[in-house]
């Protein structure tokens, strides 16, 4: 075995998650014990059939799920309504992420979510003269002493079995961590059900294993691989390393990845059923708005496409279409006009909309803007000067202090999404 295999295989990797981390902060900041008292995460002033971001762990315990609708509680069920508070989470979430860093570098540590890490601590555990498992625990304490939100562990030899000790071992144990090797997982883990639990399995390609009568991670291992390619493709791959506890992706090939092309997307999801016409509002909005992302990061962008989703109640499958344009641009006057287009060939105008998609792809930097013989270069430059004035504004003023026209129409969004982040409050 090579030297460069060795290191490899024996790495340590912790995955620390922050329990129901909304609700714990919600919990928190009232001085209330998440682990005892009823509180769910909702805006109140949207209908019963509102999602909850979040549930406290006493209300899991009830048989509550995480990201249930506010009318799927149960009514005998006493709890606390808070209203989401986006840029408070963020917040907590850095100075969480702050104490992570008083023992490890930020070169060994991936930001998974707002409530998730994962961790290289291998060549920590000679440092501190703990095992994983004592380094886990001492940064879990500290994350509790520093904020009061509980958090739980997963520690394993590769990534993917950290993040399956944390998901799957970890609710097992009274002191919330779990701790996987290869062998001890497939000892413990190869007849788990439901195959679900394990990480990167969803439902779809639960099914299709189910369909040839494979129901466990010792059913992938076992089965025949040109089965499984013949099933996913290349992805069979992946899912016959993990069924095997393998992973050979580590953090330094995270932290050296980059995409061979990149795009920025804005999704949304309307309050209430929109037609055609008004739908067509929403699109110009979203498309202004991200023109002025691309100003802001001095990228252009050569192509876009667009889901429209429908109304829940027709059960219809959404329509998806993209569109090039002739150079690669930011201009929101070239952009909105090419959305528009776009927006007529691809929406069924029969159908009241609920969802819009709208991707900007090949984004690229500036420098690599182009011009066609029908464009004024003159023009295209007097409206990057605008928007980047819109941007100044907009950064030292609030977002909402400069908008245009459109966004005081009946039915427009712009405004009240520039006071949430994510789609709730700020």
């Amino acid at each position: 075995m090579s030297c460069c295999q060795s290191r490899k295989s024996h790495r340590s990797y912790i995955c620390i998650d922050l329990k129901s981390f909304y609700a714990s902060v919600e919990c928190a900041d009232r001085g209330l014990d998440p682990f005892k008292v009823n509180l769910v995460v909702a805006d109140p002033e949207r209908t019963d059939k509102t999602i909850c971001l979040a549930v406290s762990p006493a209300m899991k315990a009830l048989g509550v799920p995480g990201r249930c609708r506010v009318f799927e509680i149960p009514k005998n069920i006493k709890y606390i309504m808070a209203p989401p508070r986006m840029q408070h989470y963020i917040d907590v979430s850095a100075e969480i992420y702050g104490v992570y860093l008083k023992y490890i570098a930020k070169e060994d540590i991936h930001v998974y979510s707002i409530d998730e890490v994962f961790m290289d601590v291998t060549d920590y555990l000679m440092l501190y003269d703990m095992t994983a498992k004592e380094l886990g625990i001492r940064i879990m304490q500290d994350v509790y002493e520093t904020t009061g939100i509980a958090s739980a562990c997963g520690i394993g030899t590769n990534l993917y079995l950290a993040k399956v000790a944390l998901d799957i071992t970890a609710k097992k144990s009274k002191d919330r961590i779990g701790e996987l090797t290869e062998e001890s997982y497939r000892q413990t883990l190869w007849n788990h059900k439901p195959i679900t639990d394990f990480w990167r399995v969803g439902r779809g390609i639960a099914k299709r294993l189910e369909s040839n009568g494979i129901w466990t991670m010792k059913g992938i291992a076992q089965a025949n691989e040109d089965l499984l390619y013949q099933l996913f493709g290349i992805d069979a791959e992946l899912l016959i390393d993990h069924a095997w506890g393998r992973e050979t992706t580590t953090m330094a090939d995270i932290k050296n990845y980059r995409p061979e092309h990149n795009s920025i997307t804005s999704g949304q999801v309307l309050m209430e059923d929109y037609s055609y016409e008004k739908g067509r509002l929403i699109i110009k909005e979203m498309a202004d708005l991200l023109c002025l992302e691309l100003v802001d990061k001095n990228l252009v962008t050569e192509s876009i496409s667009l889901y429209v989703g429908y109304s829940r109640q027709l059960n219809v499958t959404p329509s998806r279409g993209s569109i090039r344009l002739p150079f690669a641009t930011n201009s929101a006057k070239t952009i909105i006009d090419y959305v528009e287009q776009l927006y007529a060939r691809t929406a069924n105008r029969k159908y009241p909309i609920r969802r819009f998609y709208l991707h900007y792809n090949h984004v690229v930097e500036d420098v690599y803007r182009q011009y066609d013989l029908f464009t004024d270069p003159l023009e295209l430059q007097r409206e990057n000067k605008i928007q980047k004035a819109m941007l100044d504004i907009k950064k030292r003023f609030g977002k909402n202090a400069i908008v245009k026209g459109m966004n005081l129409e009946e039915g427009a969004t712009t405004m009240e999404r520039n006071q949430q982040i994510g789609g709730h409050r700020s």
